[in-house]
């Protein structure tokens, strides 16, 4: 498959930015290298896969604590669990493949949100969170392993999307830096804006659209496009521009010395060495351990709109090592 012109150049970019010593290395692990990790994962092809929600909704209220936040939605396959700070999408549901999806795929996963943020309009950009359980279900991962997860995200076409300028959608995983739980909030590895608590951090996929208009108010320029979170310096890399509508295949990967990889191309063939698009130490942190895989959805959180809907398929773990 051929790439649009304007992709290939942010995918040179892409990963010129990050050629810098220490930053790039012959460790990359390409997303559905080695053995995959059945008790985790989902295809969505059981009939009777359902979502529980388990109200009310965990809404981010900063002042409380995530231990008590519950009861948490879950799959009906325990597969899946609502996120403890800012609560699950509103609407998650098992639909019917669309076209142009993995042969023999009968089913796939829908979401989308109307109430994100705490629970009343902020009219700010807000996200939900959807967790595919790793930790839970088999332990935490180490990075020795050389972890990785791909997915297959159908992304419908522009005048399907929520009309505003941002991120609507994320896929990402959370990881673990060698100190976790263990630095002084007061000290060196004092808790930053990204950490949940010591030494966890979330770095994928962002996808925003980016609506332009002139004086007059009228759209001179309307597109989609991904990015990533983040170089060592807390940095957005900048990735390809959504030209193809329909499936895209993402993986991310984590390497044995704490580097992620961020692959990504449309359709749904295999991801190959060529659909590298950058690699990073995250924030400047090393990874250590793997904990989950998740995705977002976010609204303008006005109290009307829905957020864009995306259907996910075939979320699978694989262990490189």
């Amino acid at each position: 498959m051929l790439m649009p012109l304007r992709s290939l150049a942010l995918y040179t970019v892409a990963v010129l930015s990050l050629v810098a010593p220490g930053m790039l290395t012959a460790q990359a692990i390409i997303p559905g290298t080695g053995q995959e990790v059945t008790e985790v994962g989902d295809d969505f092809e059981d009939a009777e896969w359902s979502w529980n929600y388990n109200l009310p909704k965990v809404f981010n209220h900063e002042d409380t604590a995530l231990s008590v936040n519950g009861p948490l939605g879950t799959s009906s396959n325990g597969r899946w669990y609502e996120g403890k700070k800012r609560g699950q999408p509103d609407s998650i549901r098992r639909v019917e493949t669309p076209a142009g999806g993995l042969p023999g795929s009968t089913g796939a996963m829908a979401i989308r949100s109307q109430n994100t943020g705490s629970g009343s309009p902020s009219h700010q950009m807000q996200q939900d969170d959807l967790i595919g359980s790793v930790s839970d279900r088999i332990g935490k991962l180490s990075v020795a392993q050389a972890p990785n997860v791909v997915t297959r995200v159908f992304i419908p076409p522009l005048d399907q999307w929520e009309n505003r300028t941002g991120c609507h959608f994320a896929f990402r995983i959370a990881l673990e830096t060698s100190y976790a739980g263990q630095g002084p909030r007061g000290g060196p590895f004092r808790r930053a804006a990204w950490d949940d608590e010591e030494g966890l951090y979330w770095p994928g996929f962002f996808l925003n659209r980016e609506i332009k208009r002139d004086a007059q108010g009228k759209v001179v320029s309307d597109r989609a496009f991904f990015w990533m979170k983040a170089t060592q310096n807390s940095r957005q890399i900048n990735g390809p521009f959504v030209e193809e509508f329909g499936w895209w295949t993402l993986g991310l990967s984590v390497s044995p010395d704490g580097q992620v990889h961020y692959y990504a191309k449309p359709g749904i063939e295999d991801l190959t060495a060529a659909d590298h698009i950058a690699s990073a130490y995250p924030f400047g942190h090393h990874a250590f351990k793997f904990r989950n895989y998740f995705f977002n959805v976010c609204s303008g959180d006005n109290g009307q709109s829905w957020s864009t809907e995306f259907i996910i398929d075939d979320t699978r773990v694989y262990r490189a090592r």
